[in-house]
């Protein structure tokens, strides 16, 4: 539980069905410990930079994920391999995400709240 509730955001699932949303939060989080610049290409961060966001990142993703990627001592090496692991994700969510928009009709539910839990789905 402990683990719970020192997580800033949910992380990154072992399937990636979050990796788009969880780019997007680590790269805030990242950037407001000005730390962003060490998942950048060619960055001069420090080993304790380096080391800080290591753990940010490593305690933000899936148990399943960080045994896989024990050995990575650098966050630039692991947010490549991620990315590597997961962008493909982008080609597939996108085109999806933007049939169900293009096809979503007020008027085919029954409550308001049924409709924006279907909007919600769409634009996470």
């Amino acid at each position: 539980i402990a683990n719970i509730e020192n997580q800033k955001f949910i992380a990154l699932d072992i399937s990636g069905k979050n990796y788009l949303s969880w780019v997007f939060d680590v790269k805030l989080h990242l950037s407001a410990k000005k730390l962003r610049h060490t998942i950048d290409k060619d960055n001069a961060a420090s080993n304790e930079e380096r080391a800080t966001a290591l753990i940010f990142l490593m305690h933000h993703i899936d148990d399943g994920l960080k045994y896989e990627y024990l050995t990575i001592k650098n966050p630039l090496e692991l947010w490549k391999n991620l990315n590597d692991r997961f962008e493909h994700l982008k080609a597939v969510v996108l085109p999806k995400a933007l049939n169900d928009w293009s096809q979503l009709r007020f008027q085919d539910f029954k409550t308001v709240s049924e409709y924006n839990s279907t909007l919600f789905k769409i634009v996470s």
